[in-house]
């Protein structure tokens, strides 16, 4: 018998949270390519659940938490670095999701990111475009529960990017109140959607496309009942939809739906998703659409492999924060190298998430100083508000919210008080992020260009310790004042600051 051990392909699984259902893919890396080895999906109706105040029922986060559930089970023995979990709209909007983050956690061994629409985009258009073939620019739509997510792009490259607040389920609860559909409800539908794509449809239709590309259930649905209906080519074209919406206005009632290739569980948002998509090609003249398997998960999959990165997005989105706020690149690079050698002593042992947060904390180092753009006084201020607020590609919402704190607190009185809550990161771990970029905005704040010193660090829980070269100190009295300054703000905070000349 050889000894030679083959060694087992890695396996990768990608789970989308969404309003209606919850999907989890899983692929296996082979060479340079992604397989599929298996396919699940939930109807959780997440979306159903949530009341007028924004907040989720009961019964909606159990459906969700019991399907975690299940996903676990498939997921046995899978490392947390194998696994990415996104949720999308209807978590984004629930005022209460950290209770179902919280319940979520006790079922689920694996870290949920919930990710803004724009970046929600940006993930579907990658799906779509390593899984559809073809050249030239395209226009990606995805209509989901909550939102419906529109991208131009060409190649791996997305250009234009929107998401709107419309989806199938949202609409359905809004215009087919109780499955009652009528020619009147669905042409209010439909004008909703024209209207909440009336601002962006003169930009997308001046960059145009080649190839109209649906994703995600709701086309996917509309595609088969056009296939089963003899329409085996699956384009969606404009006649077609208008053929299929007066087949649909013959039913007084979603439960009276019998369109060949509908299933069951589609049928009670069937027509408030048609309306959407039919109010789409007419906004943005659409002419026809090809269906693509690719979506939200797909692009997660993507992403997760290094191989299959083009680039790291989050490095370009840092670059291209960086380049239109004119930072003082000289000086970032070196509050950044400072920061990372402060905070490496203080954490010498990264796990994967003190990793992760390294690599946060060399982002905001990069970024502290975007805020200067609108002004100086109150800058930090500015700089979490801009990190907080700004679309930034690959980031989830966490992450923009870790990077904002980090601008935040990078100087002036520490009022820990304000500080956010986190749900993929515990706040004892954002401190050590905070002391180091302190630390390094003090060390260089002469704005030679030159790097400050290299201090010996020793972090004993809240008590740091610094030690410079001897003499450095001596002469640089202005430097040795800040850091007196410093000493007071951490004492403030219940922290301790030794300085050793």
């Amino acid at each position: 018998m050889s000894d030679t051990t083959v060694d087992k392909p890695r396996e990768i699984a990608a789970i989308d949270l969404g309003s209606n259902s919850f999907h989890m893919v899983v692929a296996r890396v082979v060479g340079q390519g992604l397989q599929i080895v298996s396919r699940h999906k939930q109807r959780v109706r997440l979306a159903s659940g949530l009341d007028s105040f924004n907040n989720l029922d009961n019964a909606a986060i159990e459906r969700g938490v019991e399907c975690l559930r299940m996903f676990a089970e498939r997921l046995q023995g899978f490392d947390e670095e194998n696994v990415r979990v996104a949720a999308t709209f209807t978590l984004r909007e629930a005022k209460n999701r950290h209770i179902f983050l919280q319940r979520a956690r006790n079922a689920f061994p694996y870290p949920i990111e919930i990710i803004p629409g724009i970046e929600e985009a940006r993930l579907i258009y990658l799906g779509v475009s390593h899984t559809q073939p073809g050249e030239g620019r395209k226009l990606v739509v995805d209509i989901g529960g909550g939102s419906t997510e529109l991208v131009i792009g060409r190649d791996f490259t997305p250009s234009l990017v929107n998401s709107k607040h419309m989806g199938c389920v949202s609409y359905n609860a809004r215009f087919f109140k109780d499955g009652d559909i009528s020619t009147k409800r669905f042409a209010q539908a439909q004008l909703a959607a024209e209207l909440k794509l009336e601002t962006i449809a003169r930009q997308y239709k001046e960059m145009g496309w080649e190839e109209a590309v649906g994703s995600s259930g709701t086309i996917k649905a509309i595609r088969e009942v056009l296939k089963a209906s003899g329409h085996e080519d699956g384009i969606i074209t404009r006649k077609r939809l208008d053929g299929l919406i007066d087949q649909v206005l013959k039913a007084k009632n979603c439960q009276d739906l019998s369109l060949p290739g509908l299933s069951d569980d589609r049928r009670p948002v069937f027509a408030a998703g048609l309306a959407i998509l039919s109010g789409t090609f007419h906004a943005l003249g659409i002419e026809k659409m090809v269906f693509s398997d690719g979506a939200l998960r797909e692009g997660l999959l993507y992403e997760m492999e290094d191989r299959f990165q083009h680039s790291d997005i989050r490095s370009r989105t840092a670059a291209d924060l960086a380049e239109r706020y004119h930072i003082d690149q000289r000086h970032a690079d070196c509050v950044q190298q400072s920061a990372e050698h402060i905070y490496l002593q203080a954490e010498p042992e990264l796990g994967l998430k003190k990793a992760e947060l390294a690599i946060l904390l060399s982002w905001a180092a990069l970024l502290h100083e975007v805020g200067l753009s609108i002004a100086h006084s109150g800058f930090h201020k500015h700089s979490a508000y801009i990190m907080q607020n700004t679309n930034l590609p690959g980031f989830n919402q966490e992450q923009q919210t870790v990077l904002a704190t980090l601008t935040r607190f990078h100087r002036k009185s520490l009022k820990l008080e304000e500080m956010p809550e986190f749900t993929l990161y515990k706040t004892k771990h954002i401190f050590p992020l905070i002391r180091a970029l302190r630390l390094a905005c003090v060390l260089n704040v002469q704005r030679t260009g030159e790097l400050a010193p290299e201090v010996k660090l020793d972090a004993k829980d809240d008590c740091w310790s610094l030690t410079f070269p001897e003499g450095w100190l001596a002469n640089n009295r202005l430097l040795a004042a800040d850091l007196d300054v410093e000493q007071t703000y951490w004492e403030s905070a219940g922290w301790k600051l030794i300085i050793n000349a």
